[in-house]
């Protein structure tokens, strides 16, 4: 069997679900799909996140710099980016539920070997200069790799979406789908953070990759590629749906009008500043609780990934404000929110505070970009997308969303200004306030383009 064989799109199943059956069958298979790609893609995050809980460590144990870790999260974000592109264009074609398997696969044990190369003696920083080097390309080629493999989570969890689920259902299910990367980084920061204080920072690697492959279990139990393929009528059939002039289409001609139309343009731009501030709060977080505010590290994980929770609850809250609140109005909560973002992120970032103050700037942080993210870098950009063609849509958002993030990352580790005259560097300090503002006007450029240009591009 072939590669393309093995990843190509269910054919239609040769045996029927009777038709009395067809609607119980319908909503059983769809139901577990769906909780099958939410509750993996959470997983997935474990294998991603696992670097950003562990970055101290990595300084303190591996001899590694702000610097350093900065090239390695980028060479992440970056072939992530280009993965998400590809990815989600050939994830259109695809069954979804062998080609999320299969990236989930390799990122946890990529994940698992980085644990254990981090056991080796010879490589460990405090033996010598040597070491730290080969660490540090080890973690680029392994993290970079590992980006892509990533970006092969995201389109068919979506996609799933467009193949099991109506139209009038659609705006619901995605922002209950938007709200896994927030329970994957609420998980894996504190559970990460708990580890690696106890066991060492190889070990949060270990755990991470662990998680993933519960993920790929999870994957092959419950999710299912296409209605047809078990049996069934298609969702359109199912739900009486009028076929569309696009439905008729082939899938490439509708991926050529995606890529050629203004509206996913401008939402890509916006969806890469709300990225940058994301990323920069979840990936220096941990980083900057410890060195400017003095939190333990237990602690700023905790704070952190606590927080994450509240994302949770903004994902989901963007599609009742969105469709029942403002009525369809996707500027207004978008404006909203992102006022409050900004907001609670200058809070954080210029004030001090205890343990409660942090967790209820992260948290309000958190919330409110996450109704800005779910609304500007999911329903926005399906408003303009064919069912056919999600996956394009998705890929054009995400590399551009990455390929910021992964910019954040090399400019955040270079504009965080370090005493290296320090002789222990776990007493040097660090100096964020460039980096802060860095961040601030990513921050307020998220909300302000689909602000400003959304009607236009509506009409268009």
């Amino acid at each position: 069997m072939s590669i393309y064989t093995f990843f190509r799109i269910s054919k239609p199943s040769q045996a029927k679900v009777p038709p009395e059956k067809v609607n119980e069958e319908y909503k059983r298979l769809r139901r577990n799909t769906f909780w099958g790609v939410t509750a993996a893609y959470s997983l997935y995050y474990f294998c991603r996140i696992a670097l950003s809980a562990v970055k101290q460590p990595l300084i303190d144990d591996a001899g590694l710099t702000t610097a350093q870790l900065g090239i390695i999260s980028s060479a992440f974000m970056f072939v992530y980016a280009v993965g998400k592109f590809i990815n989600g264009f050939i994830a259109d074609y695809c069954n979804i539920r062998r080609f999320m398997a299969a990236g989930l696969l390799i990122s946890s044990i990529l994940n698992i070997l980085l644990g254990a190369v981090g056991m080796v003696p010879l490589l460990s920083g405090s033996i010598s200069s040597c070491g730290t080097t080969v660490m540090f390309l080890i973690f680029v080629v392994f993290w970079g790799v590992n980006g892509w493999m990533q970006s092969m989570g995201p389109a068919p969890g979506v996609i799933s979406l467009s193949r099991w689920f109506p139209l009038n259902r659609r705006g619901t299910m995605y922002s209950i789908f938007s709200s896994t990367p927030y329970i994957g980084k609420a998980l894996t920061m504190i559970s990460i953070g708990y580890i690696v204080n106890a066991f060492g920072w190889q070990w949060g690697f270990i755990a991470s990759g662990i998680a993933g492959l519960m993920g790929v279990a999870t994957i092959l139990l419950s999710v299912h590629d296409t209605p047809q393929s078990e049996g069934l009528p298609s969702v359109q059939d199912i739900a009486r749906e009028t076929t569309r002039e696009s439905d008729k289409m082939p899938t490439r001609e509708l991926q050529k009008m995606v890529f050629r139309h203004p509206g996913i343009w401008v939402i890509a731009l916006s969806s890469a500043f709300i990225y940058i501030t994301q990323y920069a709060v979840s990936g220096w977080g941990v980083l900057f609780l410890q060195k400017v505010k003095s939190f333990s590290f237990v602690n700023a994980n905790q704070i952190v990934g606590g927080a994450e929770a509240f994302g949770i609850a903004g994902t989901v809250l963007a599609g009742w404000l969105s469709d029942t609140l403002f009525r369809g109005d996707r500027v207004k909560p978008v404006l909203i929110s992102g006022i409050l973002c900004l907001a609670a992120l200058a809070a954080f970032l210029f004030t001090g505070g205890s343990y409660i103050v942090n967790v209820i700037y992260i948290a309000v942080f958190t919330l409110s970009i996450g109704i800005v993210f779910c609304i500007v870098a999911g329903l926005m950009a399906l408003d303009f997308v064919p069912r056919k063609a999600t996956g394009a849509a998705l890929g054009i958002v995400g590399i551009s969303s990455y390929v910021a993030a992964g910019l954040q990352d090399i400019a955040t580790g270079f504009l965080i200004k370090v005493d290296t005259a320090a002789a222990d560097t776990a007493l040097a300090t660090y100096d964020f306030s460039t980096v802060s503002i860095f961040w601030l006007t990513a921050c307020f450029l998220s909300f302000l383009l689909p602000v400003l240009g959304w009607k236009y591009l509506a009409r268009n």
